[in-house]
């Protein structure tokens, strides 16, 4: 069974782990294992292939970078975690909504085992809950697919500052609520979040992959 190495990063410079991303999807090879890296982000907006600048609604000081992942426009901050999926699709003989669903469940799984009931949406990629009586989302996802490969992957909100999603459309959606794991009544640091999720990700992941 390929065993999913986890990565704990701490704090990163976004674009300097991106290309780090990269970088490390270009040279891996058939048997290189998959890995996990966890970490979180200064403040950063970050629109994907098909992000529209139009869904940054208002300027405030917060750079925005154009990427290679899929979606939409979203926001990494302190307080998030983010965790970054290196996967061999080819490897495991999986299409990416494969991926995707199983990504998603995995933090449905983490959340459920939290008191929180939450759900994916197949048309939109991400984690929701339903927060004072209108549903929110708090798990962001876009993938980048490279020589059968991803990169790029999951950002969960979970004890940080939402201020700057009320200058988006978050994910491209107007009016989209954003909620995280403090509002839920749940407090976790982005650390012991990390430790937690990224456990119930590895084994999923290594149970999709061929031994």
């Amino acid at each position: 069974m390929n065993n999913v190495i986890i990565r704990t990063l701490g704090p990163t410079a976004y674009e300097r782990t991106w290309r780090s991303m990269q970088a490390f999807t270009s040279a891996r090879d058939a048997a290189t294992p998959d890995e996990l890296w966890l970490t979180e982000h200064p403040p950063i907006y970050t629109l994907g292939l098909a992000g529209r600048r139009e869904h940054l609604l208002r300027e405030n000081g917060i750079a925005a970078l154009k990427v290679d992942r899929g979606g939409q426009i979203t926001y990494h901050g302190p307080g998030q975690l983010v965790v970054y999926v290196l996967f061999d699709l080819r490897r495991a003989k999986l299409a990416i909504r494969a991926l995707v669903r199983t990504l998603e469940n995995a933090v449905v799984e983490w959340l459920g085992a939290l008191g929180i009931m939450a759900y994916g949406k197949p048309a939109a990629p991400g984690v929701y809950v339903t927060a004072g009586g209108r549903e929110a989302k708090i798990a962001a996802l876009g993938l980048k697919i490279s020589g059968g490969c991803t990169y790029h992957g999951l950002a969960v909100n979970v004890a940080m500052d939402l201020a700057p999603f009320s200058d988006i459309d978050p994910c491209g959606y107007p009016g989209l609520a954003v909620t995280q794991l403090r509002d839920l009544g749940v407090t976790r640091s982005v650390g012991e979040a990390g430790a937690q999720l990224a456990l119930i990700l590895a084994a999923r992941l290594e149970a999709m992959t061929p031994p």
